[in-house]
C-alpha cells in the first residue's frame, strides 16, 4: 500500500535544474523537502500530496485537512501539529 500524505508548500527553492524544482513542505509542524516537478503550477502556500519525497497533486486546503483527520481517526498518524497544518 502506498501513502501520500498532504502538506503545505511553505517555500519554493531556485535549483539548476528548472525540470527538477524543488520545495518545503510543512506536513503539521514537520518541514521536509519535495520535488515540486509533477505539480508545476503549485506556489508558496498551497496544499500538495506528497508520496516517497514528491508532490504528486494539488489539493485544496479543505481537502487537505478532511485527509488529515481521516489520517488522524485511523491511527496512522498523530493528532499532534495536524491542526496546525492549516495556518
Amino acid at each position: 500500500m502506498c501513502l501520500g500524505i498532504p502538506g503545505k508548500i511553505v517555500e519554493i527553492t531556485e535549483t539548476e535544474n528548472e525540470l527538477m524544482p524543488m520545495g518545503k513542505v510543512d506536513f503539521g509542524g514537520i518541514v521536509r523537502d519535495a520535488c515540486l516537478a509533477y505539480v508545476p503550477d503549485a506556489q508558496i502556500g498551497d496544499y500538495v500530496i506528497v508520496h516517497a519525497g514528491f508532490a504528486i497533486s494539488q489539493l485544496s486546503e479543505a481537502e487537505a485537512q478532511e485527509t488529515l483527520e481521516l489520517l488522524v481517526e485511523s491511527g496512522l498518524l498523530s493528532a499532534e501539529g495536524v491542526g496546525e497544518a492549516s495556518s
